[in-house]
């Protein structure tokens, strides 16, 4: 399934404001996080697991357990963002 993904403050900053991914059927934030960081580099240490993250599916903000549907738009981002 195709999702798209969009970076907000300083994930933005590093990572560019988006992209589109393809992932399996059925997976959550959680395991959608752990693959963006596998990825290594600069995607490994903007979405460390040491470091706060909030997720949005949707634009409806979520936790990591949740299920993301096929076509999703998904935000990550700091917890304060500035505006």
């Amino acid at each position: 399934m195709k999702l798209k993904l969009r970076y907000f403050a300083s994930l933005r900053e590093a990572l560019g404001a988006g992209e589109s991914i393809e992932v399996e059927p059925g997976i959550t934030l959680a395991a959608l996080r752990e693959r963006l960081v596998a990825r290594g580099g600069v995607h490994g240490q903007a979405l460390a697991r040491t470091r706060a993250i909030r997720c949005a599916v949707n634009q409806q903000m979520a936790d990591e357990a949740t299920p993301v549907p096929d076509g999703a738009e998904v935000a990550f981002f700091p917890p304060v963002t500035g505006g």
